[in-house]
């Protein structure tokens, strides 16, 4: 495992530890914060992981080439923390591949720069991958920042329109207050057992971003693994901090494109077809919901770029002891439809 993950960190500029415990390396798990041009947030959100109940764990800053100091903020305000800098913004992805290939914790948690996470965060995302081996990834309940008693994300799901969203996004806090099963844990908050990237491989750099959490859990179902929601612990999330809002060019020129990317490489031919005409259905009604704010444009840009990264792209290989995960995924598909179409 330490030969795959371990490479050379072709990315890598520079590396700081000074000030890191040079025990981190025993940790139970590491906080891994992907930061580009995050000035604005990286100062509360390093705070915040101070002020845990649970201290088995360390912080690694990887910084995607960010030229508005907040590098420099890491490095000089918080000693205790490895940072990573990269040579250009590479990508979220990248950033976090960096990130995990350079640690050896037993587990990985994922942390926005734009986040602030509750005193017990930690703690109760450990006691819950901690529960079950079979468990790949467990995802915080995450709230809005601007308006803390309204969910952001309480997990996402896919569903067969090709449409990935989040569970409860604009609800009141007191809803999803019970563990339960995911499709996909949203990077921005979430912790990963790292044994099992030995199965899933890690996230798939050219997502760039967007997405790409959604490829390693789709990954990490067809190999039978379980995601999780841990609604104990609690993350305040500002939302679009580094793209600027909900809704942009290179957002859903991203999104679109790495949709038809996931749904190529992941859906075995016949499960494909099988799902043809509701991604299409979904893919249509897409366009002219984005064609009513004015960015038909990108969405039709990175459809051509989505076909051209399949050309170029082969297959998760299908292996027959999967058979039965496929069957489950495909049924999630159909609920979670039905799930997105009534609200």
């Amino acid at each position: 495992m330490k030969n795959k993950l371990n490479q050379e960190l072709i990315n890598a500029e520079t590396r700081i530890n000074s000030g890191v415990d040079a025990g981190s390396i025993n940790k139970k798990a590491v906080v891994i914060i992907p930061n580009y041009n995050g000035a604005k947030y990286i100062s509360a959100c390093l705070l915040a992981l101070r002020e845990q109940t649970c201290r088995d764990f360390s912080v690694c800053v990887v910084d995607n080439g960010s030229a508005d100091g907040s590098d420099k903020t890491v490095s000089e305000d918080f000693p205790e923390a490895e940072l990573i800098r990269l040579k250009r913004n590479a990508g979220f992805a990248a950033a976090v591949n960096e990130g995990i290939r350079t640690t050896s914790s037993e587990y990985v948690i994922l942390l926005n720069n734009d986040t602030e996470v509750s005193k017990n965060f930690v703690e109760n995302l450990i006691k819950a991958i901690d529960n079950s081996k079979s468990v790949f990834a467990c995802q915080a309940k995450m709230l809005s920042m601007r308006n803390r008693e309204v969910i952001d994300s309480a997990g996402d799901l896919y569903c067969a329109l090709g449409w990935a969203f989040a569970l409860g996004r604009d609800k009141g806090r007191e809803h999803y207050e019970e563990e339960a099963e995911l499709f996909s844990a949203c990077a921005g908050a979430a912790i990963y057992r790292r044994s099992l990237f030995e199965k899933t491989g890690l996230f798939d750099e050219k997502h760039f971003c967007y997405l790409e959490d959604v490829d390693l859990c789709y990954r990490a179902r067809i190999n039978g693994y379980k995601v999780r929601l841990c609604p104990g612990a609690i993350v305040y999330h500002a939302g679009s901090g580094t793209s600027g809002s909900r809704h942009n060019a290179f957002k859903v020129r991203l999104s679109i494109r790495n949709n038809i990317y996931l749904i190529y490489k992941n859906m075995p031919f016949l499960q494909l077809l099988l799902n043809l005409p509701l991604i299409l259905a979904g893919y249509l009604v897409k366009l002219f919901y984005f064609a009513g704010k004015g960015l038909a444009g990108a969405y039709l840009q990175g459809t051509v770029e989505g076909f051209l990264f399949c050309r170029d792209t082969a297959k998760y290989k299908f292996r027959g002891e999967n058979f039965r995960h496929y069957l489950r995924i495909q049924l999630e598909l159909w609920v979670n439809t039905i799930r997105r179409m009534t609200g």
